[in-house]
């Protein structure tokens, strides 16, 4: 970018404030345009500092040496086509919030020069025709689209894997699961591929797979992030980064009203971008923990997840244990109706159809049979279950600011099994059952944003979640800032496996 600024060198002779990157494993170290914030890069970039050639060459290199091994990003375009893009974006006025940052949108986000496979085998060659809301807004926010980060089939299931592209493998030990939904999401923005992605939840998928790649996830109440097409009222799309304060950024951009998504709601989007700092001495959080003993976890990720609180202590706030007071189990049977209910339109028919039946996977085939012949009355008492839990986890509000219980309840498991299918002693019944602590946060609608908690003794991650009220996210990522700033020393760890 001759002539347009100050180029990367230049600001690294003369000191410039650009974030010295640690090392990594084997002596490698991470581009410095890659290691810093999202919000310092992209504001770089729209002030003329940066260039976004220069940062997309330094996100295809980092993309080239370590997605092979990991396969966190797919669909990647034409690297000399993407370097010709951004060139041209250096050329002419840089606005918007994510000015020339490179973008890899989830595998289940239809962005219109890519496919729209959805991780099946009955979609690799369906092309997306239009893009959706989210994507309508990244783009209007400066974004370059370079690819899609990988995500289990339909979403379904917190590991991604899938016949079409594979599996992607966890940011700190390649034999291991990323989670998922947004696992390939999780392992792009660990491992300095990109600033920051968009993800998306129903049952832990952007809790689950932050929490095992040790970096940030919100799920957004319900109606924060618009969606359009058949919504269930329990999935939502929300942000996933490295720093809350580009968590609270790219939510900006995702949030607000949409007069094609009725669900939607009005957010001061102004306000996500502000200052984040708060004083959170005195603030209330009450411990769900395994929700008295109802939810099984790895005995190590739950001692991970309470030696995490000491945090919350030292920031002056009050921590105290909390018990909604209501069986878990109907909750998670009604969560398999209102679940199954609501991908029955998109996996009943693949199911049925001789054509399309082998193409898609185990959990989808689950979701099918589980869903075929839900009646009315099963929906309805399900939604009336719903309801019950819903107002039993509010009224602890009255005694608490905050939740938190843990994001995971087992450590990253080997990337070849499918799902786990016990913990600490107890069997899991269904594919997904082993996300119940999540199902039941889903359950309520409430916001809920997924923090590093720190790594167990082989040395994998886990991870917190922060729980607030309904429209509560702007008090979540202040809490979340502060709980950032008191942890920095964990934060500072990188992946130690990059292959």
């Amino acid at each position: 970018m001759a002539g347009q600024g100050i180029t990367r060198r230049g600001m690294l002779a003369a000191g410039a404030a650009l974030a010295a990157a640690p090392a990594l494993a084997a002596g490698r170290s991470v581009d410095p345009l890659l290691a810093m914030p999202a919000r310092q890069l992209a504001g770089l970039i729209a002030a003329r500092k940066v260039g976004a050639e220069e940062v997309m060459r330094a996100a295809l290199a980092a993309i080239a040496a370590h997605n092979p091994a990991h396969n966190a990003i797919v669909q990647l375009r034409d690297g000399d086509a993407l370097i010709a893009e951004a060139r041209a974006f250096d050329a002419r006025p840089t606005p918007g919030l994510l000015a020339g940052l490179p973008w890899a949108a989830k595998e289940l986000q239809p962005v219109v020069g890519f496919r729209a496979t959805q991780g099946s085998l009955a979609f690799k060659d369906v092309m997306a025709r239009a893009d959706s809301i989210m994507v309508q807004r990244l783009r209007a926010a400066g974004v370059i689209m370079i690819g899609k980060t990988n995500a289990p089939e339909f979403g379904l299931g917190s590991h991604t894997i899938n016949r079409v592209f594979g599996a992607t493998r966890n940011a700190w030990n390649l034999g291991r699961s990323a989670g998922g939904s947004t696992g390939g999401g999780a392992v792009a923005v660990a491992l300095r591929l990109l600033p920051m992605v968009d993800g998306s939840d129903f049952g832990g998928s952007l809790r689950n797979p932050a929490a095992w790649n040790h970096v940030f996830g919100l799920r957004p109440s319900i109606g924060t992030v618009p969606q359009e097409g058949w919504i269930s009222g329990m999935g939502v799309t929300g942000p996933m980064a490295r720093t809350v304060g580009d968590l609270a950024l790219l939510l900006s951009v995702q949030a607000g009203q949409h007069p094609d998504a009725y669900l939607s709601q009005p957010v001061d989007t102004a306000a996500l971008r502000g200052d984040l700092a708060s004083n959170p001495k005195g603030l209330r959080i009450g411990w769900l923990g395994d929700w008295g003993g109802q939810v099984p976890h790895d005995p190590g990720v739950l001692a991970l997840c309470q030696d995490a609180l000491a945090a919350f202590r030292t920031m002056g706030c009050v921590v105290e244990d909390a018990a909604p007071g209501i069986a878990v189990e109907p909750v998670w049977q009604a969560t398999q109706t209102l679940r199954s209910w609501s991908y029955g339109p998109q996996v009943q028919p693949l199911a049925e159809n001789p054509a399309t039946r082998d193409l898609i996977g185990p959990q989808a085939r689950w979701e099918a049979e589980n869903g075929r012949g839900i009646t009315g009355l099963q929906i309805s008492a399900a939604a009336q279950v719903r309801s019950g839990f819903t107002r039993a986890v509010e009224q602890l509000f009255g005694r608490f600011d905050v939740l938190v219980a843990p994001a995971v309840q087992i450590f990253p498991f080997p990337v070849e099994q499918l799902w786990p299918t016990r913990i600490n002693g107890q069997d899991m019944r269904t594919y997904h059952e082993w996300q119940l602590g999540n199902f039941l946060i889903t359950m309520t609608g409430l916001p809920s944003l997924a923090a590093p908690a720190g790594f167990g003794p082989d040395g994998l991650p886990a991870g917190i979640q922060i729980i607030g009220r309904r429209g509560g996210e702007l008090a979540l990522l202040k809490l979340a800032h502060a709980y950032e700033q008191a942890v920095q020393p964990l934060l500072a760890k990188r992946p130690p496996e990059l292959a």
